[in-house]
């Protein structure tokens, strides 16, 4: 199926360190490329994979599950730990619910996490009549362009797949009982305001890692998908100092 134009995957080979980017469910590499641009401008090699199902169409997406996304994340880091010396991953929603999982079950490979509202936790009363529903209606409204900068939009799917939905719960069930496991350094990045993901979900990700060294940054200007909102020069930023911190190379752009 053709892909939408601007939700191709893309890649930078940078050196030594190696970025990992993961987007978020019904979402496209769009949502993340400004923020990969700045990471190879700083000299970092960037792995943007397009996730199977998304940048086509909701019913493609319905057709997949979290094993084909999760695929394709570690694949693209093995890609990426081959050519780099150090690698970071990094994830938006659902990505940093991926980046988390990478992280649990590669720990000698990812020797970073960046997450920005990752979404381990969802809360939605309709999630209890999901089994019901995913066979009758199909798709909920869409949950893309949660972003409060005035002109800024998300390339992402106008309706959310139920199937898909469904399976992500699954992929959230999967991570959080091993959120122990998970010893890396984390910045952590949280929108004040998030229509999508709840401040919960963070709080659980910061609440049950084992990692010693963990940050959370509060985006105070921005709605879920802050990667494209106000706060997004801010996010290039402070993972900027975290990477350059932690591998001890790169540079942060004044």
């Amino acid at each position: 199926m053709a892909v939408l134009p601007g939700a191709e995957s893309w890649s930078h080979d940078g050196r030594p360190v190696g970025v990992l980017l993961c987007h978020g469910f019904t979402g496209s590499p769009q949502g993340l490329r400004p923020w990969g641009e700045a990471l190879a401008a700083a000299g970092h090699g960037v792995e943007l994979p397009l996730l199977p199902g998304h940048g086509t169409t909701w019913q493609d997406l319905n057709r997949t599950t979290w094993h084909d996304w999760y695929e394709a994340v570690d694949t693209a880091l093995t890609r990426l730990a081959a050519r780099s010396q150090t690698v970071v991953v990094a994830g938006l929603s659902m990505g940093g619910c991926l980046a988390l999982r990478l992280a649990e079950h590669r720990p000698a490979d990812v020797a970073g996490l960046v997450l920005v509202n990752p979404a381990v936790l969802v809360r939605d009363p309709r999630l209890k009549l999901l089994p019901v529903l995913r066979r009758v209606v199909g798709s909920f409204p869409g949950i893309a362009s949660d972003i409060k900068k005035p002109g800024a939009s998300e390339l992402g799917y106008d309706r959310t797949p139920l199937n898909a939905l469904a399976s992500l719960l699954r992929l959230q069930a999967d991570v959080v009982p091993r959120l122990p496991d998970v010893t890396q350094p984390l910045l952590l990045l949280r929108s004040a305001e998030d229509h999508v993901v709840p401040a919960a979900s963070s709080r659980l990700v910061l609440d049950r890692v084992s990692s010693a060294d963990r940050t959370e940054v509060v985006l105070p200007d921005s709605y879920h998908v802050a990667t494209l909102d106000h706060d997004a020069g801010r996010i290039v930023e402070e993972s900027l100092t975290f990477i350059s911190r932690l591998a001890g190379v790169g540079s942060v752009p004044g």
